[in-house]
């Protein structure tokens, strides 16, 4: 457990607001790979104000881990080439479906999965709930900061989804007050 209610239950200090990462995965130089780097850009305007931290980051395995250590929830945004579907699908995956997402830098390293159920095995201070939106890539081994139209097309599906998630964590963009509907008036 990490976070408010693993502080709380462990003596420490009271419950706090949790601790959200969005963590925008890939190589910007690598055409659709930098699909995770792109809508890090996009949410970080979008989020800018709210108790989120948005980082890009074109690393997975182990340092991985220290980058999402200590928060209590994170959204992982990467590209992936299952090939199940069209170019530009949009996936949600659990952190054992990621085992499969291959982000190591090496044959060395590990996926982000394998990271995660490693880090809690040694008991790493790692996140309650990690969320994976994986986009379809259709274009990862050539150089170019540009994504191919398909992958472009699913940015907007991509930053939909990662905001719906923080409204189920009621997390909303308005400096850091939780994202709650007003009561409603009569008229």
């Amino acid at each position: 457990m990490a976070g408010g209610d693993a502080r709380a239950a462990a003596g420490g200090a009271p419950p706090g607001p949790l601790r959200i990462l969005i963590v925008g995965l890939g190589n910007p130089l690598l055409r659709d790979d930098g699909v995770g780097a792109r809508a890090a850009g996009l949410l970080a305007a979008r989020l800018a104000g709210s108790p989120v931290d948005v980082v890009e980051s074109p690393w997975g395995g182990l340092r991985f881990l220290d980058l999402v250590s200590g928060y209590d929830r994170v959204i992982v945004v990467d590209a992936i080439t299952w090939r199940h579907s069209a170019p530009g699908t949009v996936y949600r995956l659990t952190p054992e479906q990621a085992v499969l997402a291959v982000r190591a830098t090496s044959y060395h390293d590990l996926s982000l999965g394998a990271a995660l159920a490693l880090g809690r095995a040694v008991g790493a201070p790692l996140p309650e709930e990690t969320v994976f939106f994986a986009v379809e890539a259709q274009e990862v081994e050539c150089f170019g900061e540009t994504l191919t139209p398909a992958v472009e097309a699913a940015l907007p599906e991509v930053v939909r989804r990662v905001e719906a998630q923080l409204m189920r964590w009621n997390v909303g963009r308005g400096e850091g007050e939780p994202c709650t509907k007003p009561p409603s008036r009569s008229i």
